[in-house]
């Protein structure tokens, strides 16, 4: 069996410093920890996590904290949960699932990953004793990790009057949070730099709200209308109540959506949608959140990333 002392003397350093380099990989020279890993690399030495564990007073456990309500055979949440299971098992990490606020601080663990977060929960995460990550845009400086909302929906905008759309309509999420703000934002500034009028509308995310929003107002939308929706589900509701109303759907109107994990392929015609890396996004949380645990705590920053966009049927 590989032992620290053979890894310390490939490495040509002592025991020691093998040692930082694998609690405490922050004490250590980039150029030093890169010396130690290829030697354990070429002797196939695993340190020993539970080991590991105990030395640091740590539990390997990270508490994926989800403050709304999910259904957890929605593709969009089993992406960010099976990217988040990959980053951790890099390091040798398990993750516990929580869905109770209350719950968020019972029992150990050496970290939190938290979704679904509001502005009215802001006090709450200063109260945390341990390092924690968000995974969504906030205000208030804590560390997160989001799609670059703002930029998402610019570039659905743009695209929309590249296809020489004349109408452009926002169909918003009634939340005041910052991803919103930002989405708005990219609709807003879009249109503003090309001369025309923002028209936006904030309804519920649920498809049978944006369909009761068409079928109210279907009668005042004028043909080469494109519908540019916070989310798929919305756009989902946009594009079938269009057909019940029998509006031609690319021709007449578009409809480009905003997520691209599963809805976008179901809804006919297929959708064109803004794609967010959600599985990238989950493994980028749990690499920055044990990087912050190992770094005692230190601020990560904020990451946006940028989205993709997907041309599918339902824009000409």
């Amino acid at each position: 069996m590989v032992t620290l002392s053979d890894v310390a003397r490939a490495a040509n350093v002592s025991k020691m410093t093998v040692s930082r380099v694998i609690n405490h990989p922050e004490q250590v020279t980039p150029e030093l920890r890169s010396l130690v890993e290829s030697a354990m690399a070429t002797l196939n030495y695993h340190p020993n996590s539970i080991a590991q564990a105990l030395v640091n007073n740590r539990t390997n456990v990270v508490k994926f904290v989800t403050l709304e309500d999910i259904d957890t055979t929605e593709p969009y949440y089993m992406n960010l949960l099976f990217g988040v299971a990959k980053g951790l098992t890099k390091k040798q990490y398990a993750f516990q699932l929580v869905t109770d606020p209350e719950q968020i601080e019972a029992g150990r663990s050496d970290g939190y990953i938290i979704t679904g977060a509001r502005s009215s929960d802001y006090d709450m995460f200063d109260q945390l004793d341990k390092p924690f990550i968000l995974f969504g845009e906030n205000h208030r400086g804590f560390d997160f990790v989001d799609t670059d909302n703002q930029l998402g929906v610019k570039m659905a905008t743009e695209y929309a009057l590249s296809r020489l759309y004349k109408n452009i309509i926002f169909i918003g999420i009634d939340l005041k949070e910052p991803f919103e703000y930002s989405r708005e934002a990219g609709y807003i500034n879009t249109l503003q730099k090309n001369q025309l009028i923002p028209k936006i509308f904030r309804i519920g995310n649920h498809s049978h709200a944006a369909q009761d929003l068409i079928k109210e107002h279907f009668k005042e939308f004028k043909k080469d209308t494109c519908f540019i929706c916070a989310s798929d589900r919305i756009a989902l509701g946009v594009e079938r109540q269009l057909a019940e109303e029998g509006a031609k759907v690319p021709d007449d109107f578009g409809v480009i959506g905003f997520d691209g994990v599963f809805l976008d392929q179901v809804a006919n015609p297929k959708l064109t949608t803004i794609r967010q890396s959600i599985f990238e996004m989950g493994e980028l949380l749990a690499t920055m959140l044990l990087q912050k645990i190992a770094q005692s705590g230190s601020p990560q920053g904020e990451v946006l990333i940028k989205p993709t966009l997907i041309r599918r049927g339902s824009t000409r």
